[in-house]
């Protein structure tokens, strides 16, 4: 088992990252208030992984009660979390019961939302089990729903007490949707880290089979560098920003296709070849850079063209990004593989072509 730490003052926690980690209880109870606890997690990974769980926390006289919500981005919304509290509220959960998240990105989001919201505050607990959720979603205390005309547009800061990443349950992970947490690993590279972004162009093959040690490698890395980043700049004030690379335009692609259509990672990975032809359009980078990055996203199985929906249309859904301050869309483009910053300049022609230069 790997130990790294979120450096947040008196609200600090642990990331675990090993295999097997499902199995032993004494790497929870110690975050737990009172030995109860409501695991929320969906149909997909309820079958798999609840009841290991839930007698992982039994042995150790844990009182659970589960939840398990429908599947997929098109469920990441008021209804669906409406029955977090249902069943909160059914089995009579106190403030101090604590919520853990098992599942993938959408139920980390949602459950940490619950979390933060009932009863004003509930402590929480992250176990993600696909590797988008492991490398990115899981730490740093994001958390949304979803809304028609925008993705993670409410939401809350609330970070968990401890992320527990057992690599193990990413041998049951999808390939479509391990491809697709590999788009966040290589966000990591493209932002700040270039000795990850060249170890992914040397491995990437090793993390498509599922080697473990590379998916062990992968996960510590990228957690290492989103923690440093969350710890620094808690409510994305300006350095955390960084860590969107590409999501702007993703985000638009998943509002414009409908929720579950693209996957989050398929949606960033074809966002971050729109934004780094943006960067080629600035000058920053060349040809070759573009082609480099395009080359590694292929090789991971991830889309490189966004679908053809009009320009305009990107335009007006892009225009309710997060990031967009005083009026102005500031997108996260790059001076240099290895070196993300928030520009908010960019003329609307060149980012039109961008965006229609990767869209087929």
């Amino acid at each position: 088992m790997r130990t790294l730490n979120v450096a947040l003052g008196d609200r600090s926690y642990p990331i675990r990252i090993g295999r097997g980690l499902l199995d032993d209880p004494a790497l929870i109870r110690p975050f737990l208030k009172t030995p109860r606890v409501a695991i929320v997690t969906n149909d997909v990974v309820g079958p798999l992984y609840l009841d290991r769980l839930r007698a992982t926390l039994q042995r150790a006289d844990i009182a659970v009660h589960a939840v398990e919500l429908p599947d997929g981005e098109s469920h990441k919304d008021w209804q669906t979390l409406n029955l977090v509290f249902d069943a909160l509220l059914v089995e009579r959960c106190e403030r101090s019961t604590t919520l853990i998240a098992l599942g993938g990105g959408v139920v980390g989001d949602m459950s940490g939302f619950a979390a933060a919201t009932y009863q004003r505050g509930m402590p929480f607990i992250q176990v993600p089990t696909t590797l988008l959720s492991q490398v990115d979603s899981s730490v740093g205390g994001k958390t949304a729903i979803n809304h028609p005309l925008g993705k993670n547009m409410i939401g809350a800061f609330y970070q968990p007490r401890l992320v527990l990443a057992d690599i193990g349950t990413l041998d049951t992970l999808p390939d479509r949707e391990l491809r697709a947490g590999l788009a966040e690993v290589i966000k990591y590279g493209l932002i700040r880290d270039f000795d990850l972004f060249e170890w992914l162009e040397a491995n990437i093959e090793r993390l498509l089979e599922r080697d473990p040690e590379a998916l062990a490698f992968a996960v510590e890395r990228s957690c290492a560098n989103k923690a440093e980043v969350v710890a620094a700049d808690e409510t994305e004030q300006g350095e955390r920003a960084l860590l969107n690379l590409g999501h702007t335009f993703g985000h638009a692609i998943e509002t414009g296709m409908g929720y579950g259509n693209w996957l989050h990672g398929e949606a960033v990975a074809a966002g971050t070849m729109m934004a780094a032809e943006l960067s080629r359009g600035l000058g920053w980078i060349d040809a070759a850079d573009v082609a480099r990055i395009e080359a590694l996203h292929l090789r991971a199985g991830l889309p490189v063209f966004g679908p053809r929906l009009p320009v305009e249309r990107y335009l007006d859904l892009m225009a309710s990004d997060k990031k967009v301050e005083a009026g102005r869309l500031r997108l996260i483009l790059l001076r240099a593989i290895g070196k993300a910053v928030i520009h908010g300049e960019a003329a609307p022609d060149l980012i039109a072509a961008a965006i229609e230069a990767r869209c087929r």
